[in-house]
């Protein structure tokens, strides 16, 4: 098992005498070391796999974790082994403790729209802006365990004082709808350990080894959470690289490092330094850009895949020119070494810097896929009414209760949902069930009480249809009576009204098409929907240029990256001004030249457009950090850099042109 490993990966796996850091750089086959010591727990160390819990951050991750366990163990050596993110373990911690904290067992699990529409309510209708703002505030505050009685001491100003106050008010309407939201799965079972010490004892008991994966990204609560169930046994293996944090804004802490040295002090260290990845030029690049940080450790990155091509820094006019000339290098590059589209991604620092790449793209009639973009089954009409599919077909799903009953809006408010929440939470029963209690009716006042058992009857009759007639009547019937249509009409602009109408009507049309070709009745069709994204993450890969972020194209690797938009108030981010956020998006930059494998372009523009006038652009300071040996200049002209291209540069090219056509 262990005879393909290098020593530096060997010692990580065969390390059982304490808790261990491994410090894993960049391509250095982490997944592996992690994967390989789970099965060695297993085969060699007489672990039980229900004993053992690697806890990462992506579905994905933990996807492709245990599809490689479980072909290193036969699938019964591997069964009942927790392979998970943090929030799937929190939730099902609080599946089975949830009595302790004064929750059922079926609490809901709120999404960003669904607490979105809690804190607009509590704001008094504010814009989008606002909510997200209170959102993500809150969510740091959750990510280190600050509470509502706490929150107003850390907030920094007016307007984070008024998102404190609101924090109290937010967890209560959580708590009335038997509500959790995304974070509140790690920070309710931190709570949960503090609190009932034979709780944790439980799970000690049951999760006796514990690896955790990308360990730079984890934030106070999932440190808190880790040591809690490491105990003092302490048999841990934390795996991650602290040149690739790259997620303070959303609460990763790179002092967790320091936590672990402080609460371990047998704490063993290993760095893994050869990278399996990159040629040696793009590796060079980024150890010298990197050791302009302060570091708790010092990383040297090798490879054995040769010297390779210099990193070409291009210098562009404009935002039109760096597009053109990316992309037509791209297509040169293609074209002279035979290479498939999927071997090319373009990497930015924001989002709205992709728009230009994708109308040159579009332009040439290349293919490619945006990461990050919104998902159809993400988008807020899709979700209205695949929260009527889901409360047809199980009545005791309170968040699409929730979201089903209020949209359209009919006569129900909160105060009636909460009076609702609060009942169902006593009786420890769902929404629906409780509207059909006669206590319910003591406390509503008559219309409400109408208006919602007229809803209910309406869903039950629905569930009666669903479960024997053809899917088409039933769905169109079911669209007739809620008349989404008109009320699109009446709450959006027209445009806006039009287009969310037609992606319904679009998702409706896809859902009778598919019931009548697989013959599923609309319950049936609802399994299927719910299924949707693990179907979609399983598509085959297409042979498709990658534009991504540099925030989402971390964990992956590219045979030629084109790194765009690489300025001064791009990359460091304008809003980047302490030494801290300066040190994080050099780690951002850092993470972008890693991705590359054969070949790497730098770009930036000498102006941008500001709406209509046009601004002065400065490279990023972060080039000026490279090494000048490795580099080579193309386009406008820094001082002092070397030619475009040299002629025996150009000769050699066009040697291997000609040799190509003939």
């Amino acid at each position: 098992m262990l005879d393909t490993l290098n020593p530096s990966q060997r010692e990580a796996i065969n390390y059982l005498d304490g808790p261990l850091l491994v410090l894993a750089g960049a391509g250095s086959g982490k997944t592996r070391v992690i994967v390989q010591k789970l099965a060695y727990l297993v085969e060699k160390c007489g672990y039980s796999p229900r004993n053992i819990a690697a806890i990462t951050f992506t579905n994905k991750a933990a996807n492709e974790m245990r599809e490689r366990v479980g072909k290193l163990l036969s699938g019964k050596d591997a069964k009942g082994m927790t392979i998970c993110t943090f929030h799937a373990l929190g939730m099902q911690i609080m599946r089975e403790e949830a009595g302790l904290l004064g929750y059922k067992k079926s609490f809901s699990i709120f999404d960003t729209a669904d607490t979105g529409k809690i804190i607009s309510e509590l704001l008094g209708a504010p814009d989008k802006q606002d909510i997200r703002l209170a959102q993500s505030i809150i969510s740091n505050w959750k990510s280190g365990f600050v509470s509502p009685e706490e929150a107003e001491g850390h907030a920094k100003n007016e307007g984070e004082q008024r998102i404190a106050r609101l924090y109290a008010r937010y967890q209560e309407t959580l708590r009335a709808y038997q509500a959790m939201d995304f974070d509140d799965l790690i920070r309710l079972p931190v709570d949960l350990f503090n609190q009932f010490p034979e709780a944790l004892l439980r799970w000690q008991q049951r999760l006796r080894y514990l690896l955790v994966d990308e360990y730079q990204d984890t934030n106070v609560c999932q440190y808190q959470l880790m040591k809690h169930l490491a105990g003092a046994r302490a048999s841990i293996t934390a795996v991650g690289d602290d040149d690739q944090s790259i997620y303070a804004w959303r609460g990763a802490s790179t002092a967790n490092i320091q936590n672990l040295q402080k609460d371990y002090p047998n704490l063993k260290v290993i760095k893994l330094e050869q990278n399996y990845r990159s040629s040696q030029r793009i590796l060079q690049s980024a150890n010298f850009l990197i050791k302009n940080n302060t570091k708790l450790f010092d990383k040297n990155l090798w490879s054995e895949h040769g010297v390779g091509d210099q990193v070409r820094i291009f210098a562009a006019k404009d935002e039109d020119h760096e597009a053109e000339a990316v992309v037509l290098k791209l297509l040169a590059h293609k074209f002279e070494y035979r290479t498939r589209f999927a071997d090319y991604a373009i990497l930015y620092r924001s989002n709205h810097l992709s728009r230009i790449f994708e109308e040159q793209l579009r332009s040439q009639n290349v293919p490619y896929t945006v990461s990050g973009g919104t998902s159809f089954f993400e988008r807020a009409e899709i979700k209205d009414l695949v929260a009527y599919l889901r409360l047809i077909a199980n009545p005791d799903d309170d968040p699409a209760f929730i979201r089903a009953i209020t949209t359209p809006k009919r006569g129900i408010g909160n105060t009636t949902l909460e009076k609702l929440a609060t009942y169902a939470g006593t009786r420890n029963i769902s929404l629906f069930e409780a509207a059909f209690e006669n206590a319910m009716e003591q406390q509503l006042a008559p219309r409400q009480h109408e208006e919602l058992i007229i809803f209910c009857k309406f869903i039950n009759r629905m569930q009666v249809r669903a479960e024997k007639e053809e899917c088409t009547p039933v769905l169109n019937d079911l669209m007739s009576a809620i008349d989404y249509e008109a009320w699109l009409y009446d709450s959006h602009e027209p445009r806006q009204a039009e287009t969310k109408w037609a992606n319904v009507t679009d998702f409706v049309g896809w859902i009778n098409r598919k019931s009548t070709a697989d013959e599923k009745t609309l319950l049936a069709m609802t399994q299927t929907i719910a299924l949707m994204n693990l179907l979609e993450s399983r598509e085959e890969e297409t042979d498709a240029v990658s534009l991504s972020t540099l925030h989402a194209a971390k964990g992956l690797e590219f045979g030629h990256v084109f790194m765009v938009g690489v300025e001064e108030g791009v990359l460091p981010h304008q809003r980047s001004e302490s030494p801290e956020q300066i040190e994080e998006e050099r780690r951002l930059m850092y993470v972008g030249i890693t991705r590359a494998q054969r070949s790497l372009q730098i770009s930036y523009c000498n102006k941008r457009r500001q709406g209509k006038d046009w601004q002065s652009c400065e490279a990023s300071r972060f080039i000026k950090e490279l090494p000048a040996d490795d580099m080579t200049f193309a386009g406008a002209q820094p001082s002092g850099s070397t030619p475009e291209v040299s002629k025996d540069e150009g000769m050699a090219k066009l040697a291997r042109l000609k040799a190509m056509l003939g």
